[in-house]
């Protein structure tokens, strides 16, 4: 049992209490669960964040969710697990490590390949330190005792099973293929990692004379200094403009390479003049084209996207001026005929920005669709079952993307998994350099198996960083070892991600973890949308609209911006940042820690021993604050379990600041400030333990400030970290209760709004006279009269049946009655009567004038919509005031 300070400062101070309570979860082992063979695990691996620099906004967001959820199980009793790491990155990181070293004057083949994976690593360490320290600004709950990183030594180990395993069942191969190449980052990419563009290109249209006989073949290319690579031109098979040169050949220009015309039904005939030429190594249709032609493919570009040897004098050049220089040199020879604008789409590597460049070279695959097999059989599976049975396949949420994903896994491609860098998973091949023979293993090869000679290499590429991160669900907790972690929190429940890489990772990862563990990596996909700026913008370094969430946390606190990010979402959908909502969420926050100031202020004398709250002999407000938190906390729970985390919010916001702070606290002063120290007790008990039960709900959401005025309330238990979760409780049922209050919020709003309307000062007493319609409503206003004298201070109440409206008095209607303020001797009704008819005239005027203008046709058609709509809202506005207005002079003057 825990004896709490009992006071609180005036205000709340965010940084001392973040830094204080996070530090001592942490050396507490709060976040570090047992494996508990009684209780449930829930686990959660973190989207590892690439080691290339800060956390942004969507980190942020995203951290946010998982922690809510997180806590929520723990305090639930679960063996609640959320394993952090980061992944390396290899693009990117070595990247930015290349930039770093440019200002020294330097490159990596200054360095050398260990040198730089020095460098690399060192980098890694400085931004993993970085992301850390951001992890505890957000208060994230993560397990370091676990943390891992994908080229640890055990996910290394991971990956080397999984590309031996996948080799030796001839799921991997290496071969000569059309891949995307960046000649930027200088290595090949993944069909997802390139963002098609449309741009405002040319189409060229080329001559190609026909061999031994007068005439030619017209064909047309967006990129003509690949020409040089042609090795056929095609038709289509059933052309008639061009059946007859079908077998035949062209010489092609420039080069006086003889090419063949051969027949394909890939030609479109409508497009441009329905021959195209064929450069097997520079496009992936026409490398497919030449393997069914069995046509010879030449590169004639090297890595950097320059002309290499093979493109005879424009050798060295780039190809873009290579472009310019081979058009001007076709066109004087007459070749090149015909330029004309056209707009096409260009791909373009996601990582550097460059013109994706197609590239015929040596790279290692895995056959996809083989591995994509039994998550299409469980998805379709899934949909069959009937209601009720358990699930098979992952589930999305929302469920539409499960559509998405299924699309792409049903028409998946082969998988070129190397990359031309040195920061990565090496590729576990070796080569002889005696015999040529090639090893793939799990260790490092020695010795050749077949010839025995000990000359040998390992191959020079790395593994692209999606391999490893694929794995990251079950290597993460020791697989391929058979660990007592995998055997208990494996598989995880809930992936937390966004829906931008449902191709690269999540699927991936659903293909590996049932091939190697038998076992969906995850029971649930949540999809999360993108951040957006206050007008709906994409955030980015171009637009300088980015919002560092520590800047946030620094202005605002964590919890304040824990609760914006986290009640502002939808599943699936984007959300826009407004830093209004963060100074809501901070005013929030600030509503919360003055009222557990009050309360505590009221409970100095309280001891947890009497803290038992019986049911009999409460007050209607100590009842309906109590049925309020069981609906709240029933309500919270169900919409956690549903991952609806923007309407989990606004009820809490709802109960606490409206039912808890606006109403219980008022309503229960006249008892905590009497003298029926019974009565009082009662109260402070429900006080107590309302208080410490919302703070409870609220914990996962703002975990720094719950924790801070946990500790200073009475209460049971180390930390509020590992309290019980909140559940509904039976003998707090109380509808009655409800009913009443019901009567007497609304009661109080109608007598407070008539007041405000008629400008009757708080201070100046009144005399209230209520009409009910039955002697149940009369017993229960009279039963409740107190809370009517805690809001006004009453001179008279008149509660009946047969009362009637007096002269000169304003009304309200209530379920069950309506009210009367008599307002003679409140206000000078003269000068009352002065003023609203001065104000009724002033919005004739109004009314008058907006009406005017929207009968004006030329504004309605030529203003922008959203003037005219404006407008229309004035309108609308005037005439609620100007009705208001009218019924109040009328109720002044008698009519």
């Amino acid at each position: 049992m825990t004896t709490p300070k009992r006071e609180l400062p005036k205000t709340y101070q965010p940084k001392e209490a973040e830094k204080k309570w996070y530090r001592w979860w942490v050396e507490k082992g709060f976040f570090t669960p047992s494996r508990d063979p009684e209780k449930k695990p829930f686990t959660i691996v973190i989207p590892p964040p690439n080691v290339t620099g800060n956390l942004h906004i969507g980190h942020a967001l995203n951290n946010t969710l998982q922690d809510i959820l997180i806590r929520f199980k723990r305090m639930q009793g679960y063996a609640a697990l959320w394993l952090p790491g980061m992944d390396h990155a290899g693009i990117a990181t070595q990247a930015r490590v290349e930039a770093m070293l440019r200002k020294e004057g330097l490159t990596r083949y200054d360095l050398g390949r260990e040198k730089f994976v020095e460098k690399v690593w060192e980098w890694k360490e400085k931004y993993a330190s970085v992301i850390r320290d951001q992890w505890e600004k957000m208060g994230v709950s993560v397990d370091y005792t676990r943390e891992r990183f994908t080229m640890d030594e055990g996910l290394s180990r991971a990956v080397r099973e999984v590309f031996v395993r996948l080799y030796e069942k001839g799921l991997i191969y290496r071969g000569k293929y059309i891949i995307n190449w960046d000649p930027v980052a200088r290595t090949a990419i993944s069909d997802i990692e390139v963002i098609h563009k449309e741009v405002q290109g040319k189409l060229y249209h080329l001559r190609y004379p026909l061999k031994g006989e007068e005439g030619f073949i017209e064909v047309a290319t967006t990129r003509p200094e690949t020409m040089l690579g042609d090795t056929g031109v095609a038709v289509h098979p059933d052309d008639d403009r061009y059946k007859h040169l079908i077998g035949k050949t062209v010489i092609l220009p420039i080069v006086g390479r003889e090419i063949p015309i051969i027949a394909d039904d890939y030609v479109d005939r409508e497009f441009g003049s329905g021959a195209v030429k064929v450069t097997p190594a520079h496009d992936p249709n026409d490398f497919e084209m030449g393997l069914r032609h069995h046509l010879e493919a030449i590169v004639v570009m090297d890595e950097t996207a320059h002309m290499n040897e093979n493109a005879g004098k424009y050798r060295g050049l780039d190809r873009y001026e290579c472009r310019k220089r081979i058009v001007e040199d076709l066109t004087e020879m007459g070749v090149c005929f015909k330029v004309e604008d056209h707009t096409h789409a260009v791909g373009h590597s996601e990582r550097s920005g460059a013109v994706v460049e197609p590239y015929l070279s040596t790279q290692w695959f895995v056959k996809m669709k083989p591995l994509a097999e039994q998550a299409i059989r469980q998805a379709h599976l899934d949909d069959a079952l009937m209601e009720g049975e358990d699930q098979v396949a992952v589930r999305f949420v929302p469920d539409r993307f499960k559509k998405i994903y299924l699309n792409w896994i049903e028409n998946v491609h082969d998988w070129c998994i190397s990359r031309q860098l040195w920061w990565g998973h090496r590729i576990p091949a070796w080569y002889c350099d005696d015999c040529g023979e090639m090893t793939v293993s799990r260790e490092e090869v020695e010795k050749c198996p077949r010839c025995g000679g000990t000359h040998l290499h390992q191959d020079e590429d790395v593994l692209d960083t999606w391999f490893s991160s694929a794995l990251w669900p079950f290597s993460t907790l020791g697989w391929p070892e058979d660990t007592e972690d995998f055997r208990y929190f494996y598989p995880t429940d809930v992936l937390l991600t966004g829906y931008d890489i449902i191709y690269f990772w999540v699927a991936r990862m659903i293909f590996t973890a049932l091939e190697f563990t038998g076992k969906n990596p995850f029971k649930t996909v949540i999809i999360t949308g993108l951040i957006r700026d206050a007008e709906g913008r994409k955030m980015s370094k171009s637009l300088g609209n980015g919002v560092d969430p520590m800047e946030v946390i620094e202005q605002y606190g964590a919890d304040a911006m824990r609760f914006m990010l986290s009640t502002g979402i939808t599943p699936g959908q984007d959300s826009r940042f407004r830093w209004e909502r963060v100074e809501a969420a901070r005013n929030f926050a600030n509503k919360i820690w003055n009222a557990s100031r009050f309360a505590l202020m009221n409970l100095e004398d309280f001891k947890m021993d009497d803290a038992k709250i019986e049911p009999e002999g409460l007050d209607t407000v100590d009842r309906w604050i109590l049925h309020r938190l069981n609906e709240t906390a029933g309500a919270l729970t169900k919409n956690l379990n549903a991952y609806e985390f923007g309407e989990a919010g606004r009820l809490l916001y709802d109960f606490i600041w409206d039912d808890f702070c606006d109403w219980y606290i008022e309503l229960a002063k006249p008892t905590l400030y009497g003298e029926d120290e019974g009565a009082k007790r009662k109260t402070q008990k429900v006080l107590r333990y309302v208080l410490d039960q919302a703070l409870r709900m609220l914990h996962p959401f703002m975990p720094f400030i719950t924790e801070e005025i946990w500790q200073a309330l009475p209460h049971e238990g180390e930390s509020i970290v590992i309290a019980p979760w909140p559940e509904e409780r039976e003998e707090f049922r109380f509808p009655e209760a409800v009913e009443e209050m019901k009567t007497m919020m609304e009661l109080i709003r109608q007598v407070r709004n008539l007041r405000a309307e008629m400008n009757v000062p708080v201070s100046r007493p009144i005399e209230l006279l209520i009409h009910v319609d039955d002697e149940k409503m009369k017993e229960r206003i009279a039963r409740n009269r107190a809370y009517l004298d805690r809001f006004f201070n009453l001179e008279r109440l008149t509660i009946d049946t047969d009362v009637k409206k007096p002269a000169k008095a304003v009304a309200a209607v209530f379920t069950g009655g309506e009210v009367f303020l008599p307002l003679e001797g409140l206000i000078d009704l003269d000068q009352e009567v002065e003023r609203l008819s001065r104000e009724l005239k002033r919005l004739d005027s109004e009314v008058e004038r907006v009406a005017k203008k929207l009968a004006n046709r030329n504004f309605v058609e030529k203003a922008p919509p959203h003037v005219v709509e404006e407008e229309r809202e004035k309108e609308r506005d005037y005439l609620e005031k100007r009705e208001k207005v009218l019924a109040r002079l009328q109720e002044l003057q008698g009519k």
